[in-house]
């Protein structure tokens, strides 16, 4: 007898089953000429290709920007883009920013009032003192 598994769409539960990077490009902007993109064209030549590769998910591409400062603008899934300028940065201060916008969710930096959010209900249901016996004052 052989075990057939069940087909079912996979859907989204708050991380629960796979995990989908929301980051989907990343643009390299330099100048050949100008001082602050020194670090970025260090970048490039050396720390770009192992960190492209350990990212196969992620399209990069690396664009000439004269007479500017160096700039990352990673482009998310939900169609927003962040950039980060990165002028005057060592090579590993440009990876650790490089990775930042890749592991950032694309959406705007809001206040978080409450530690967690989730959209399934309590298992225990919302608490209030009027339900159950109540309380006697």
């Amino acid at each position: 007898m052989t075990i057939r598994a069940v087909q079912k769409i996979s859907t989204g539960r708050n991380g629960v089953g796979s995990f989908i990077l929301q980051c989907k490009k990343m643009n390299f902007h330099y100048c050949d000429w100008a001082g602050s993109s020194r670090g970025m064209n260090g970048f490039i030549k050396s720390l770009l290709p192992k960190f492209a590769a350990s990212n196969p998910q992620v399209e990069f591409t690396v664009s000439p920007r004269p007479s500017k400062h160096p700039l990352i603008v990673a482009q998310y899934i939900n169609g927003r883009e962040k950039s980060v300028c990165v002028r005057n940065m060592e090579p590993y201060e440009i990876l650790k920013k490089a990775e930042l916008l890749r592991d950032a969710s694309g959406e705007k930096n809001k206040r978080v009032t409450k530690p967690v959010q989730s959209i399934n209900e309590s298992v225990r249901g919302v608490w209030s003192p009027y339900h159950g016996n109540g309380l006697r004052v």
